[in-house]
């Protein structure tokens, strides 16, 4: 994916914006925290668990996006810069015109529709700017409020694929309906 310069997203609430180093100590509260990464399998190589590894991580996602493989938001509230979470669109299909979405976000802000706004303009990002034909979102079948957000959003399960790599591992799919494919 070729994108030309990093783009903050507003929403009523929210500024999704571009993770900083400053940000490490956050990044690695999301990336450590149990009840964040109840649901998530990492390998132990992408396990963040020092304040380094936080930092390695926000190096790989800044080059990702510099790639044009992969972008990612801190998602923070509007009156402070703190973020409380991040999205990404990630792992883009060879022709381009499918991203998977991913989101983690701190448990404080949880059932506050914190996740569901971000989300929805980051869809809006994906259809609109990048002219995706599809988003798909993979999630443990055990995390009723991933699901429950995904199906609120508008995304539905796909029966017909499964994870290769996990098991418990739904996959939920959005389609653009102005794509034309």
């Amino acid at each position: 994916m070729n994108f030309e310069q990093f783009q903050e997203l507003k929403t009523e609430r929210l500024l999704l914006r571009k993770i900083e180093l400053s940000d490490s100590a956050e990044i690695l509260f999301l990336r450590s925290n149990e009840i964040v990464n109840q649901f998530i399998e990492r390998p132990e190589s992408r396990k963040t668990k020092t304040h380094s590894d936080a930092v390695r991580f926000i190096n790989e996602i800044n080059e990702a996006f510099e790639n044009g493989e992969s972008i990612t938001w801190g998602i923070a509230l509007n009156k402070n810069p703190k973020i409380i979470g991040t999205i990404c669109l990630w792992n883009f299909s060879v022709d381009q015109n499918i991203a998977e979405v991913g989101y983690d976000l701190n448990p404080e802000f949880h059932g506050m529709g914190v996740m569901s706004e971000a989300l929805k303009n980051v869809i809006i990002f994906g259809f609109n700017k990048l002219n995706l034909s599809s988003l798909e979102a993979f999630t443990d079948r055990r995390n009723r409020g991933s699901k429950r957000l995904l199906e609120k959003i508008g995304f539905q399960p796909n029966d017909d694929r499964m994870d290769k790599n996990n098991s418990f591992n739904e996959i939920f799919e959005i389609k653009n309906l102005l794509s034309g494919t």
